[in-house]
């Protein structure tokens, strides 16, 4: 018994072997992420099965009592019995590929053992295709482990053995015979068999944990890499910032240079080579040309592929990264090696994922900075608009006042051009402090209350230790106007705007109403929302101002609109955190 045993494991050892780099081949990976589809499950059952037919012949031949090691037998005699190892890599296939994977390796191994014949061939047909049932689906049970733990699986590869016993006892037709095969090698096929599954899931996770780690500790230091080049990126050039790049690189990388180079010339080089690799050389390798037109990662694993003159250059390899912004390829990244060995799959990886992630960081810029430029342009468009019948008429005005008061002309011509001069630095700044708001509003007061002396008056309440916090330009201003020129365009009586300035819980609230007709109850929920056409007399200006609000400060930040008992009223809370 202890003889076979022995047997057993050192042939078993060698299937494992095999097994164990079968599963290193990229295609096999697929078992281990559960993501196999039916002509995979082809494939992979008829490479198990092939495996399982080699186990076959690894194994012993019993004749009675005794064993026959002879190995590479293609036929076996009626009153021989083959104790082949095919049962094993069958329930390897089940364990890794689930029942379909196991089962079809198991029918293959099953066809053979008919082929092989025997005294106990049907039992040996039979047994393989349940085995790979079995321990398929009992994998299942533990499908949230992407490899079955050891423990788990030595008891699945018990089974199998258990029951292959039991049909050598219902099908060999000398019972005698059938018991004491069974007795001499019943414990050492289960042990082999539980044995060599649970070696085989240990070895997987083991090399499995140690790729994961080393990925891990590849994307982690990418990832810290390309945070600490953060800060030489966010101009979103290249040429300002290759030497501090190439620089950090060389530092952070094993790498014996580093260059960077946009599609023309080397922009920056550091590390050995320095001497001949100089700034601003034409990119002449092959490769670089390469990477450039095609946007892929290109490896150059000899001397004459980087191209270099020199005799006595140091650099013998490269992998050169395209660096993309916006889709475009606008440079490369060249890591140089002194050695071909150096060159790993790991290091390719990591270019690739530093390549992405600082790509992705120039993109990432260039659309914030051209976020930032649409909605400044769309700002200063909201900002430069005046309405022309406050001009007109504002003309008029002084010129019927230079006939009757030369020194009103003079005051109201003077607070005109301040009116004006605000106007021309809202495209200019888009905060300004409270103060110079205000100063906007009264100046265009001014003009107004000029123009009707006693049908206007104007109660500010304003609390003075606020003065200083910035507000979007040009808002208060257009909230009086509208005051004016709708709310109070038709009344007879005397006109009141009220100007409220103070803090609140959420913010600083300004509030502009006046004693006019109020907004129309059919626009009041959609007025700022939305620019109107001028028969509707209303909401443009409104429209802009809200706009800018939200551009600059937020929704927090948008025009409220009340109807008050007589007149109306328009806030906005600039929100704690914007002062």
């Amino acid at each position: 018994m202890i003889e076979l045993m022995v047997i057993l494991l050192e042939r078993i050892g060698l299937l494992l072997l095999v097994a164990f780099m079968l599963t290193q081949i990229p295609g096999f990976r697929s078992l281990l992420d559960r993501d196999i589809a039916w002509d995979t499950v082809f494939y992979h059952a008829l490479i198990f099965g092939l495996m399982g037919i080699l186990g076959a012949h690894t194994g012993v031949i019993m004749d009675q009592e005794s064993l026959v090691i002879e190995s590479w037998k293609l036929t076996v005699d009626n009153h021989e019995i083959l104790i082949g190892s095919g049962m094993v890599i069958v329930m390897i296939a089940g364990l890794l590929g689930g029942p379909y994977v196991g089962l079809g390796s198991g029918l293959i191994v099953s066809l053979y053992m008919v082929y092989i014949g025997g005294g106990a061939w049907f039992a040996n047909s039979l047994i393989n295709p349940f085995a790979g049932l079995i321990t398929g689906w009992t994998g299942q049970f533990f499908s949230d482990e992407r490899v079955i733990a050891p423990v788990k699986a030595l008891f699945i590869g018990m089974f199998p053995p258990v029951l292959y016993m039991g049909m050598i006892l219902m099908f060999i037709p000398d019972q005698e015979a059938g018991i004491r095969i069974v007795n001499h090698i019943g414990i050492p096929l289960v042990l082999t068999n539980a044995i060599a599954l649970a070696i085989i899931t240990m070895m997987i996770r083991s090399a499995l944990k140690e790729m994961e780690r080393e990925a891990a500790l590849e994307t982690n230091r990418a990832l810290s890499i390309a945070e600490k080049t953060l800060p030489h990126l966010k101009d979103a050039t290249l040429d300002s910032n290759a030497k501090a790049m190439a620089d950090l690189l060389y530092e952070e990388l094993d790498a014996a240079a580093i260059a960077i180079a946009d599609q023309h010339k080397v922009l920056s080089f550091v590390g050995e080579g320095q001497d001949h690799h100089q700034v601003g050389d034409p990119i002449k390798m092959r490769l670089s040309q390469v990477a450039l037109n095609t946007g892929e990662i290109q490896v150059a694993y000899n001397q004459s592929e980087l191209q270099c003159l020199h005799e006595s250059c140091p650099l013998q390899t490269a992998i050169m990264i395209p660096l993309y912004r916006s889709r475009e390829v606008i440079g490369l990244i060249n890591l140089y090696f002194k050695h071909s060995q150096q060159i790993r799959a790991v290091e390719v990886e990591l270019a690739k994922g530093l390549g992405t992630i600082i790509s992705n960081q120039l993109s990432g810029f260039e659309a914030e900075r051209m976020k930032e430029l649409l909605k400044e342009t769309e700002i200063r468009n909201l900002q430069a608009q005046i309405n022309p019948h406050f001009l007109f008429n504002t003309f008029n005005l002084i010129h019927s006042l230079m006939r009757v008061d030369y020194e009103e002309a003079r005051r109201i011509l003077v607070r005109f051009s301040q009116y004006m001069r605000a106007n021309l630095n809202i495209a200019s700044k888009s905060l300004i402090p409270l103060t110079e708001e205000m100063n906007h509003v009264d100046a265009y007061l001014d003009i107004v209350k000029a123009r009707f002396p006693d049908r206007l008056k104007i109660y500010r309440k304003i609390d003075a230790s606020i003065m200083d916090v910035l507000i979007p330009s040009a808002t208060l201003q257009p909230l009086v106007e509208n005051c004016i020129e709708h709310g109070l365009k038709n009344v007879t009586y005397t006109g009141v705007i009220n100007i409220h300035i103070g803090q609140s819980l959420e913010g600083i609230t300004m509030e502009v109403s006046d004693n006019g007709v109020g907004f129309p109850e059919s626009l009041l929920t959609t007025i700022g929302k939305k620019p109107y056409s001028n028969r509707t007399g209303n909401g443009t200006a409104l429209y802009n101002v809200n706009e800018r609000l939200k551009g600059l400060l937020g929704d927090e930040a948008q025009l409220m609109f009340r109807n008050l008992k007589q007149g109306s009223s328009v806030s906005f809370t600039i929100p704690i955190e914007e002062y």
